[in-house]
């Protein structure tokens, strides 16, 4: 139940929220969470506010996220853009102040982006990332914005929380989020949710390139075939009522 309630929060979870919506006592709920730390399964976030998804979690997410054949149909969807576009596409999750990679088809181009399915990458200035913020309510939003740290990773990294705050609620007109060499120099990056018939927001589907091959507006022309793939993606959890994964928002 703990891990249920980490991975469906849109934020870092506290100890207190855990003791609430468990009813364990004090004591027993900071001896679960640190076995579970400690085994992996849960991790403190980088802003020290709570608990977020931990590898050994993110890793056996990844392994079911293979292993079935609704599963397998989603990796077929990211290999079809993929091969479309020609460029790495991703399909991630919101963990806290980071987004979680939970499958990825990468590039044959030459200066690939080489990150592993479980890796993790700042919310703040990246394209899924952004657009998972996008979906959050007002008031999880603020908290999100309040405790999670705005690092610098290149020139164009948006590190004031004003001007953070506009880039999503434009991200929240369009339903598109994007990624302008904010998180690696030379990168760009164009994200759609995955939302389905249900309203929930299974997570972001992305295409990153870079940008000596493709402008970030020529990206934007993929838009439509982005999304209709993820119309697809979110068909499959539509198919599998049981199936569970991390970063479930209600988009409603």
């Amino acid at each position: 139940m703990v891990l249920e309630i980490v991975a469906d929060s849109a934020a870092p979870t506290s100890i207190p929220e855990i003791i609430r919506r468990t009813g364990l006592t004090k004591p027993t709920a900071h001896r679960v969470v640190n076995l579970l730390a400690e085994m992996g399964f849960l991790e403190r976030d980088q802003s020290e506010a709570g608990f977020v998804e931990g590898p050994s979690l993110v890793s056996l997410a990844h392994r079911t996220l293979v292993a079935s054949a609704p599963r397998s149909m989603r990796r077929a969807i990211l290999q079809e853009i993929a091969s479309q576009t020609g460029e790495t596409c991703n399909y991630g999750v919101l963990s806290g102040a980071e987004v979680t990679y939970l499958d990825r088809i990468e590039a044959k181009w030459p200066l690939g982006l080489r990150f592993e399915a479980g890796s993790r990458v700042p919310a703040h200035c990246t394209a899924i990332g952004k657009l998972m913020l996008s979906k959050l309510s007002e008031h999880e939003l603020e908290t999100m914005l309040n405790v999670m740290p705005l690092s610098s990773y290149t020139a164009q990294t948006l590190t004031d929380k004003e001007a953070l705050r506009q880039a999503i609620a434009r991200i929240r007109q369009d339903d598109i989020g994007t990624d302008n060499q904010e998180f690696m120099h030379g990168v760009v990056c164009v994200a759609v949710p995955i939302v389905g018939p249900d309203g929930r927001c299974y997570g972001g589907l992305a295409v990153s390139a870079p940008e000596a091959r493709v402008t970030l507006n020529e990206m934007l022309g993929m838009v439509p075939r982005m999304r209709d793939a993820a119309r697809r993606f979110a068909d499959t959890y539509s198919r599998n009522a049981d199936d569970r994964t991390l970063g479930v928002i209600d988009d409603a």
